[in-house]
């Protein structure tokens, strides 16, 4: 049997299955800026103030797009467009028809290995609440996601 996320286009998942194709990194969740000039975006390593930095996952999912406003929900059509999104991004990854990584917990069977690879954000993420909005600057990750 050929899994949903080789064979479902986007658009045509369950919130079940949409879902479940995110890994868990929290890489979205980290504040960015973009360059006014070159319009290239840059992520911090600082995290929204929802994003619980030990599961990389939002603690208030439900409510996050009121108490967050510029929290960005993510779409079948707005995918394409986010070029921001982290490379190994499975919306990305899918919307580009490309496989999943082995440390995806689709593949793997494991929602842990996607910290175990290294690839969230777990415990390397600074909670919002403690950087000055002015200093994010003094935050950007140089290796690009």
């Amino acid at each position: 049997m050929i899994p949903f996320w080789q064979d479902t286009p986007l658009a045509a998942l369950s919130t079940e299955q949409w879902e479940a194709l995110c890994d868990g990194c929290g890489r979205c969740c980290l504040q960015k800026l973009r360059n006014p000039t070159t319009g290239k975006v840059q992520y911090t390593s600082v995290a929204c103030m929802l994003l619980d930095i030990d599961t990389c996952r939002c603690t208030d999912y439900a409510m996050r797009h009121i108490r967050v406003p510029e929290c960005l929900e993510l779409s079948a059509t707005t995918i394409p467009a986010l070029r921001w999104l982290p490379r190994t991004c499975a919306y990305r990854l899918v919307a580009e028809k490309k496989p999943l990584p082995p440390w995806h917990p689709l593949v793997s069977g494991d929602p842990q290995s996607v910290h175990e690879a290294g690839i969230s954000v777990r415990r390397r993420a600074i909670p919002e609440q403690c950087v000055h909005p002015d200093d994010l600057v003094n935050f950007i990750i140089k290796d690009r996601f």
